[in-house]
């Protein structure tokens, strides 16, 4: 079956995704869509046709259908009452013989709620609203990364990677902004997209929505086009900014599998899975467990092919859809962590370098108005020509931040103006390095 998507998008640019008509369109088995009917109704205790449509996420004609099923099969009975909060609404609650299957499929699975969606109208969706679709521009990104000193050819390096939805390698010396470049990316996609509750294949249910990484913005919209399709969107996914999957030292590649819970019989989506449509940030590449090359050997596939390839409990093994801008950053120069072969999977790798001297300025101007600190010419030429020449005049971008905030530390215990001066710079660089030394035992 083929997934019906209206043409209309409702404040994201990116087509919306349309409810199904009947229960054939739900793309789902019988089986599937009765047993998490009765799931629901018996861990959620709702009883209302409007209650269980709200539950299950589907419309109420189609929720009505499922429920005349389960009654005509003996899992359902009416309650004989009617419910004045819910506009006088028939009751229904489970049968012995509809607990008796409720707990049954509770055994095998405890996921209840949203419907799913089938795999590969999911796979239709992600087409749809692709990263690479985004029409990101130089004044876009700039926006995003407007409150950062660059280097002026940064950008002609950037756009081009994070426009091409491709993979990107940024590296150079620690504290100059990798981190926050890394996230000026996920700005700049800026749009929404729709995320399903959970996805199916195969029978077993997959969640891919989570509050962590997704955030809905149905909420924020108060838009005139969405009030007049909603009738129309399918409830099972929600609209959701463009999820951004930060990680660091703890990366495990596990986390880039299915997550399976032996308890609950339950199947949560990989980290890769749920950055599908966004980006995906490797921080800190080379601090992991696993080696550097491992890590990128676990990517190959899909940043080469487009799609991942997961495996169920069962060792059953299926290819679900790989649309994430993935970036890695590192403080590691690539040909020390990487070899040529994986190299050349990265489409682009990006220097971020320290500052010179006047971007440093800059830099340190910005932080300390932004933090109402008093600059001092003649201390200020103390730092650079006292200071930085210890270090050969090495600047990295958060030394701006880090000494303004010492001093500030410091005239804050020594109830002194919010002033620089000599004497609290050197303070501030005494702890910006440790001087090396032997430490007796």
């Amino acid at each position: 079956m083929n997934m019906q998507v209206d043409p209309a998008a409702v404040d994201t640019g990116v087509p919306t995704p349309r409810q199904p008509r009947t229960l054939q369109e739900t793309g789902l088995s019988g089986v599937t869509l009765r047993d998490v009917l009765l799931k629901t109704m018996f861990r959620k205790s709702v009883e209302t046709v409007r209650e269980v449509s709200a539950a299950i996420r589907l419309t109420t004609g189609l929720t009505q259908q499922l429920i005349e099923q389960a009654r005509d099969a003996g899992l359902l009975q009416a309650t004989g009452t009617m419910h004045a909060g819910s506009s006088g609404e028939m009751g229904f609650q489970l049968t012995d013989q509809g607990k008796a299957r409720a707990l049954d499929a509770l055994k095998q699975s405890e996921y209840y709620g949203a419907m799913p969606v089938p795999l590969r109208d999911y796979s239709s969706q992600v087409k749809l609203q692709s990263v690479k679709n985004v029409a990101l521009t130089r004044q876009r990104l700039l926006q995003s990364m407007g409150h950062l000193i660059l280097p002026e050819n940064l950008l002609d390096q950037l756009g081009p990677a994070v426009g091409s939805g491709r993979s990107v390698l940024l590296y150079g010396p620690p504290g100059n902004g990798k981190s926050s470049i890394a996230e000026g990316i996920r700005a700049a996609l800026g749009d929404t997209i729709w995320i399903p509750h959970a996805i199916e294949y195969s029978g077993q249910i997959i969640t891919v929505f989570d509050p962590i990484v997704h955030t809905p913005v149905a909420e924020e919209v108060d838009s005139t086009a969405l009030r007049k399709v909603n009738k129309r969107i399918d409830e099972r996914y929600v609209l959701c900014k463009r999820p951004t999957v930060m990680t660091g030292g703890e990366l495990t590649l596990d986390m880039l599998d299915l997550k399976y819970n032996s308890i609950a019989r339950t199947y949560q989506a990989s980290l890769q899975l749920k950055s599908s449509g966004g980006v995906f940030i490797v921080d800190d590449l080379g601090r992991q467990v696993e080696p550097p090359q491992k890590i990128i050997n676990r990517w190959i596939v899909p940043m080469e092919m487009g799609y991942d390839i997961l495996a169920l409990q069962s060792g059953e093994k299926f290819e679900v859809p790989f649309d994430t801008l993935v970036v890695f950053s590192t403080n590691f120069h690539p040909n020390r962590i990487f070899d040529q072969a994986a190299l050349r999977r990265i489409f682009f790798k990006v220097l971020i370098d320290g500052p010179t001297q006047s971007e440093f300025l800059q830099i340190f101007a910005m932080v300390a108005k932004k933090k109402k600190f008093e600059l001092d010419e003649a201390s200020l030429i103390h730092l650079l020509r006292n200071k930085y020449p210890e270090i050969d005049n090495v600047y990295a971008n958060f030394h701006g931040q880090f000494l303004i905030d010492q001093m500030i530390a410091a005239c804050n215990f020594e109830g002194l103006p919010y002033r620089m001066t000599p004497e609290l710079v050197d303070r501030a660089w005494a702890n910006l390095f440790v001087a090396e030394s032997d430490i007796a035992h």
